[in-house]
């Protein structure tokens, strides 16, 4: 299924680095302007900084002159419009309507993701022509969203949608150290309280069955347990240091 984000009249160049980004965070990469402020916008400096390494993306971005041009070859259009119209496609939020979309007996093999001009959002006529009129969710009192911000959004949602991507590999734990690395490390640590008088050899009480039971549910690496051994060595060290 083929995925386009198309820019309507963008007047910030800043903004159209930060829906690069965005984009390809998320694993897209088709990228149209609509008449935007500036011609040589995707090559602008601050276009190029906000892009923030997604420069594949504004290379592979097209301008062009009509809405028409920009929507060759997509089938499901999809507005973007904070506020409800009283005429016009159905208002929903992202996740309502791509669970829908994509359930459908026959998805689309195109969906285009519209948004208006920074300053004036989209105009009614080209709300008209979509399928639906996304809408995001927002703080009923406050609900100006950047346009890179939105982007990310609704990128973000239609990429769950579509299957999402798995999480990073986990990095391989250490190994636990074995029963007798951990008698020797508590043995050590023993040795190293008695010498800074934390621990009375002639009252012990449970300190250092209770030590154990912790390093137990730690569940140490030979790695941990060599740092706590080198820590236990130090404070013999500076208890010999103390007593001469």
């Amino acid at each position: 299924m083929r995925t386009r984000f198309v820019l309507i009249q963008t007047s910030h160049a800043g903004n159209v680095g930060g829906v690069a980004r965005a984009m390809k965070v998320m694993g897209f990469d088709d990228l149209v302007l609509v008449q935007p402020r500036w011609a040589n916008v995707l090559r602008r400096e601050e276009t190029i900084q906000r892009a923030s390494g997604a420069n594949d993306v504004l290379a592979n971005a097209r301008i062009v002159d009509t809405l028409d041009e920009a929507l060759e070859g997509m089938s499901h259009l999809c507005a973007t419009a904070m506020t409800p119209r009283d005429f016009g496609p159905p208002t929903r939020t992202p996740r309502e309507h791509f669970d829908g979309l994509l359930g459908a007996a026959e998805p689309p093999q195109g969906v285009a993701f519209l948004f208006g001009s920074e300053r004036f959002g989209m105009r009614n006529e080209d709300v008209y022509r979509c399928h639906v009129a996304l809408s995001i969710p927002t703080a009923p009192d406050f609900g100006s969203l950047n346009l890179a911000a939105a982007v990310q959004l609704i990128a973000y949602d239609w990429r769950l949608a579509l299957g999402g991507f798995a999480p990073p590999a986990v990095v391989a734990q250490r190994p636990q150290a074995d029963a007798k690395a951990l008698s020797g490390m508590l043995d050590h640590l023993e040795q190293a309280l008695v010498a800074v008088d934390f621990l009375d050899p002639t009252a012990p009480k449970k300190l250092m069955p209770r030590l154990n039971q912790l390093f137990n549910r730690a569940a140490p690496s030979d790695e941990e347990v060599h740092i706590l051994r080198g820590v236990a060595k130090a404070m013999l060290q500076v208890a010999q240091k103390a007593k001469r």
